[in-house]
């Protein structure tokens, strides 16, 4: 009977064993590792600027564009004066004097800024004025004493036109002429050359007595070898017979 009963009790050791070592198992079995946290989200890109202007170098009073694009930006400005502005775009400056002009990008990776100067010059001056002189003026402001066949006697017609020329040099005392006899194509060469002498002589001695300094004042004859008219007619004999005024060289 004893017998009989040490299987059973054997069985049952072994069952307790299993169930104790199964025990210790479960409590022996490792926890699982906690879950990994999510990678950061990428840093933001920091901007980029490209600046540039069409003209470096302008007269004042001229324009220059302005031209720019950006990256990654939220915010764009231009100093001096321009202000906020697109991140892409261009603009027109006319800057008083040379001034250097900065474009700033902002956004959540940063900053970044580029600048462009632009150098002003002052026009070139306008060339002085003209300042007219006597012999400027002396074309149109002087005539000539015409004189009758044959004679150097100062006519009424001369005597006015002279006048004119007196008044007219009184203006400008720095003036000096000379008086150019001239006759027509009749008569001797050697005839004429004494006459336009005296043609000339008698111009230069009215002008004297109207007040014209004697040492502004220089003689010539031509007698016919300078004709102003070549027809042989009386109306252009006329023109050749003269007391001509020129500017002294």
């Amino acid at each position: 009977m004893i017998q009989s009963r040490r299987p059973l009790h054997q069985a049952l050791l072994i069952l307790a064993s299993a169930a104790l070592l199964f025990t210790a198992g479960c409590k022996n079995k490792p926890k699982p590792a906690p879950a990994a946290p999510p990678p950061p989200p990428p840093a933001a890109a920091k901007p980029t600027v490209t600046f540039s202007a069409d003209r470096t170098s302008v007269n004042k009073g001229e324009s220059a564009r302005l031209s720019w694009t950006t990256t990654d930006a939220s915010n764009v400005s231009i100093s001096p004066e321009v202000g906020a502005v697109t991140p892409q775009g261009s603009t027109t400056v006319t800057p008083a004097d040379s001034t250097t002009y900065t474009l700033t990008a902002s956004g959540p990776g940063g900053s970044a800024d580029a600048t462009v100067r632009i150098s002003v010059s002052a026009p070139p001056p306008p060339p002085p004025a003209k300042v007219s002189t006597w012999r400027d003026e002396f074309p149109g402001a002087v005539h000539d004493a015409f004189f009758d066949y044959d004679k150097a006697d100062i006519r009424a017609d001369a005597k006015q036109a002279l006048e004119q020329d007196a008044d007219f040099l009184k203006k400008y005392p720095e003036a000096r002429i000379v008086v150019e006899g001239h006759c027509d194509e009749r008569g001797s060469t050697e005839y004429n050359l004494a006459l336009g002498d005296r043609r000339a002589n008698a111009v230069k001695q009215y002008l004297v007595n109207l007040g014209i300094p004697a040492s502004n004042i220089s003689t010539v004859s031509y007698g016919k070898e300078k004709p102003f008219c070549t027809e042989s007619t009386e109306s252009c004999w006329q023109q050749n017979r003269r007391g001509h005024l020129t500017p002294a060289p």
